[in-house]
Parts: structure tokens; C-alpha cells; sequence
């Protein structure tokens, strides 16, 4: 029998297929995951944040043979991520929830923990887009033009959604004001 086909290499570890990237997957999900993480979360809230964390990086799984080998792997990460958070939050707005009394507003702040419930509020109260970008560029690090291209528009209007973000932020969340939140 002829081992030059068998995947297995003499130190009894798989050698890498063809097309998977240099860096193994495992040491991505370690190095990118809690950002991924923080996005989630600012974007959903911590109550769906997981799943959409999970879901993002077995997307990405999949994904991870066919990525070059010069892509910026952080921000396609976010993009990954910002897809799904789109995803749950459309479906969260389509299912009913059932109770024997209507609340005068829905929260998300049925998480233990140390979550900062009033931060939350103002974020969520953000239009999507304005909180994406906000997400995005001031948790994430990721630069106006990458926000850009996640969202689907221009640099200029990324810009623009982040700061009108912000400044709705300042407004309703006085604390950003006085912990120096750029501008």
C-alpha cells in the first residue's frame, strides 16, 4: 500500500488539506473570538449574543477553505458576525412572545452577571444601523471603510451612522459623556 495518499503525517498529526490557510482554525477562534464576541453582544444584546456567536464562527468554519491567504480575517470575521446578529434580529422582531400581561417595554435584562443594563437600553434604542456602526467601529476597532463595506454603504454614511450614533448615545446615556467616549 502506498502512504504518499494517506493524510496522516509521520508525527502522527493531519497534515493541513489543500486550500485551508496557514493559520489553523482553532488559533483564529482564540485570537478573534472575543471581539466577535463584543460585537455580538453591543449588537444583540447578551441574551442572544452566543448563538450568534457559535453561529458566526460555524459559518466561518465552513468558509475558512475558500478565504485567501491575504484576507484581513478580523474584519470578515465581523462581517460574519454582523450577518447573523441581522438575522436574529429579524426573526426576533417576527416571534411572538406569550404573557399574561403586556409590558410597557421589552428589555434585555434577564442576564446575570455584570452587564450594564442602562448602557444596553441606550445602545438598543439605537436604529440598527446607527448601532451596528457604532459597534463596529468604537468596540470593534474596525475602520470607517470596513463598517462600510459590512453595511453596505458608503464611507462616508458609516461615518455618519457612528457619529449620530454617538451623539444620540450622549444624549440618552450622560454617563459616555463624562467617561470621554471619543468624538
Amino acid at each position: 500500500m502506498d502512504c504518499s495518499d494517506d493524510p496522516i503525517s509521520r508525527s502522527g498529526r493531519p497534515e493541513r488539506l489543500p486550500g485551508v490557510g496557514a493559520t489553523p482554525f482553532e488559533q483564529i477562534v482564540t485570537e478573534h473570538g472575543p471581539v466577535v464576541l463584543r460585537v455580538c453582544r453591543a449588537l444583540l444584546g447578551p441574551a442572544d449574543a452566543d448563538d450568534a456567536w457559535s453561529e458566526t464562527f460555524l459559518a466561518a468554519l465552513r468558509a475558512y477553505p475558500e478565504l485567501p491567504p491575504d484576507a484581513n480575517v478580523e474584519a470578515w470575521l465581523v462581517t460574519i458576525a454582523h450577518r447573523k446578529a441581522v438575522d436574529i434580529h429579524r426573526v426576533r422582531g417576527r416571534i411572538p412572545i406569550p404573557t399574561d400581561e403586556i409590558p410597557e417595554r421589552a428589555t434585555a435584562r434577564d442576564v446575570p452577571g455584570t452587564w450594564n443594563h442602562e448602557l444596553w437600553d441606550a445602545l438598543a434604542d439605537l436604529p440598527f444601523t446607527q448601532r451596528a456602526a457604532v459597534v463596529h467601529h468604537h468596540l470593534a476597532g474596525l475602520p470607517y471603510a470596513q463598517v462600510a463595506a459590512i453595511l453596505g454603504n458608503s464611507t462616508d454614511a458609516a461615518r455618519r451612522a457612528a457619529a449620530d450614533g454617538i451623539a444620540r448615545l450622549r444624549r440618552t446615556y450622560p454617563a459616555l459623556a463624562s467617561e470621554g467616549v471619543p468624538r
